[in-house]
């Protein structure tokens, strides 16, 4: 059985990866497409760990920011 503090653990390792996610797509799209615009920066820090693996995946063939994140 897993204790409150178990789980409160476990969220945040979750929250520290996806921030470290997020952390390092950002700077990919600074690199390739420029700083990203403060809208860009919300929905990549408010994206699930899911979301922010498919963009990093598909950061290495986007052609345009636009075609990244959709």
């Amino acid at each position: 059985m897993q204790t409150f503090i178990d789980r409160y653990i476990e969220q945040g390792r979750q929250e520290g990866r996806q921030e470290g996610e997020a952390i390092v797509l950002l700077r990919l799209i600074e690199r390739k497409f420029g700083p990203p615009s403060e809208a860009i920066r919300r929905r990549i820090a408010d994206a699930d760990s899911d979301t922010l693996l498919r963009w990093s995946e598909r950061i290495l063939s986007a052609d345009t920011l636009d075609a990244l994140l959709h």
